[in-house]
């Protein structure tokens, strides 16, 4: 099997910001294209509204001022519009703000709802190579994170290449030469911004792995806490996530005295533009320009309007730098294929009388070594199959390929004549029940727990279910009987009692077909006596394919198959395998 990926092997994107992804991102608004451009506009309206008053006050210091006549009402008409357009660049804001919230989240939600039904479909070879951590930081943080940029970003974005483009076409209106002082001092200034934020960026994405390792670590020993604290690695666990913990701060440091160059570049070129701008206004008026007052008024007026939306040029570089690599790994898990997924032609499969061949299957996980090859096994209609062997031999795997969890890559299996890959899942998995070694209960009534699988069942199936594998008495320990609340992972339960629960279901569904993995391996001797007398009726006129290493499960088998080396090593009843004295005797002999 394809081995899981370390908590410590980093997932770092190519340095290349990739714009497809950012480009998918925006197409995904289209449902919401009305509300977008809404915003869009608002947000347009309110940035010009913010340049026109420059050029009203040049207005009031050029001409009102020095005029003689009529001073008063242009006067009053200038302070109007002052307020008028404070008002306008007040308010919009807020209703630009508000809207393009609806849109982001909206994106977001479907975006998150995307991800989570691909998670569903994807096939076990995806989760058997990535830790569940690495997988929960996409859904979680890299999402949330790009929420951020959608509602926050995106638009100011747009708006702030509109505010520099229509500023600078106003100052060169007024003065081609003052705008070319200042943007004198831009260029350079925006070049090392850039400069900077391109060593930032591929600080982010190191830091993006190291907080990825983090957190697929934080996950692994929650889930492992049990051993952890058992083993006394408490004190080990807490000097590696310290590591980790220090790893992923260090580089955020780096980022850190990074950006703190922002602004100090920043202030140093833009102090000498604005004294470059005020010499040569200062030169034209010695020369006798009467108008260089409200114009150099203007401009600094301008150079500020500039200043925001250029410096924001660079946080938002950076955030798209950061939301490009999010994108990368969340759109990898989108378009990661499901490999195991309904034919366009599939059919339903229907009146399973549960005869199961396997002819000539070949497989592996992934790219590496076949566990089976050329496996051959024909199982009647109610026969009853046992499967033992040494661990790694494959006998997991044989089921595995019955349910479709995995695929064959050479050869068929076939359900009553019918090839599992060409019937719907959905009807496959409804004919077969799986009680697997580790039982996962979820949080909820037991009642709920038990109906999992067959959710239109009434509360009196369920119970008569858990009566018939004796299960009720689970249920007896709750003062609430079968509404007794169960807690995640079915938490306070014994591993016994969580795989009772589990047989329930399995009883409840009434398959065709029911394989045991292991699945009375936690369960104690007792409870494993009256289990095996339930299973008897349970398990009558079904094929059952029986994964285990208790004789006592076993023996009772129609045939015992022992896989090994790639296919089966043995086969036959547990008396004439007993008598052949070969692999399954010496099985039995080193219990």
């Amino acid at each position: 099997m394809k081995r899981n990926t370390y908590y410590l092997d980093e997932e770092i994107n190519t340095d290349k910001v990739d714009i497809r992804y950012l480009s998918r991102l925006i197409k995904s608004i289209g449902p919401k294209k009305n509300l977008f451009f809404l915003a869009l506009l608002l947000l347009i309206v309110s940035s010009v509204a913010a340049l026109v008053p420059p050029a009203i006050i040049r207005y009031l210091v050029n001409d009102v001022l020095a005029a003689e006549e009529s001073r008063s009402a242009s006067l009053v008409f200038c302070m109007v519009g002052l307020g008028v357009l404070g008002i306008v660049t007040s308010v919009l804001p807020y209703f630009h703000k508000r809207i393009m919230g609806t849109v982001g989240h909206g994106v977001i939600a479907d975006l998150r709802r995307e991800i989570f039904v691909r998670l569903q479909e994807l096939p076990f070879e995806y989760y058997d190579s990535r830790p569940a951590g690495k997988i929960s930081i996409r859904v979680t943080e890299y999402i949330n994170e790009l929420a951020d940029f959608l509602t926050e970003h995106l638009l100011n974005f747009i708006v702030d290449i509109l505010k520099i483009f229509t500023a600078t076409v106003f100052m060169l209106c007024m003065s081609p030469i003052l705008t070319a002082v200042v943007y004198a001092a831009v260029v350079p200034l925006v070049t090392c911004i850039f400069l900077i934020k391109k060593q930032v960026r591929k600080l982010f994405r190191q830091h993006r792995a190291k907080n990825s390792n983090r957190n697929a670590f934080i996950v692994e020993s929650i889930m492992g806490e049990k051993v952890i604290k058992n083993s006394n690695r408490s004190a080990f666990n807490q000097e590696v996530y310290r590591d980790l913990q220090e790893d992923s701060a260090r580089c955020w440091m780096k980022i850190v005295r990074r950006n703190e160059l922002n602004s100090p570049i920043s202030e140093f070129f833009w102090n000498a533009g604005i004294l470059a701008m005020y010499a040569v206004a200062l030169a034209f008026t010695f020369r006798g320009d009467a108008t260089m007052a409200g114009t150099v008024i203007a401009f600094l007026l301008y150079a500020n309007v500039c200043a925001e939306p250029l410096l924001q040029l660079g946080a938002v570089l950076q955030q798209f730098s950061q939301v490009s690599a999010n994108l990368e790994r969340i759109y990898e898990t989108i378009d990661a294929p499901v490999g195991i997924r309904d034919r366009a032609d599939a059919s339903v499969l229907e009146n399973v009388e549960g005869r199961v061949d396997y002819t000539d299957v070949t497989f592996c996980y992934e790219e590496g070594v076949n566990v089976l090859e050329h496996f051959d096994l024909h199982v009647r209609a109610g026969e009853k199959i046992a499967l033992v062997g040494p661990t790694g031999a494959g006998k997991t795997t044989v089921v595995n390929l019955l349910t479709r969890f995995y695929d064959v890559k050479e050869g068929s299996v076939r359900v009553d004549g019918k090839d599992v890959r060409d019937v719907t899942l959905h009807s496959l998995r409804k004919e077969i029940g799986v009680l697997m070694q580790e039982p996962f209960l979820f949080k909820g009534t037991l009642l709920e727990n038990i109906r999992y699988g067959t959710p239109e069942a009434t509360d009196e199936q369920c119970i008569a279910a858990a009566k018939k594998i004796y299960a009720d008495r689970v249920a007896a320990r709750f003062p609430e009987g079968f509404s007794g609340q169960i807690e995640a992972r079915g938490e306070g339960l014994s591993a016994g009692e969580k795989q009772l629960i589990s047989f329930a279901r399995i009883v409840l569904k009434d398959p065709k077909i029911v394989i045991l993995d292991e699945a009375t391996s936690a369960i104690d001797s007792e409870t494993e006596l009256l289990i095996q007398g339930a299973l008897d009726s349970i398990l009558a006129g079904k094929t059952a394919f029986i994964v285990a290493h208790r004789l006592s499960t076993i023996r009772k088998a129609d045939r015992i198959l022992y896989i090994a080396e790639k296919g089966i090593a043995e086969e036959g009843s547990h008396e004439e395998l007993m008598q052949k004295r070969g692999m399954y005797y010496r099985l039995n002999c080193r219990k």
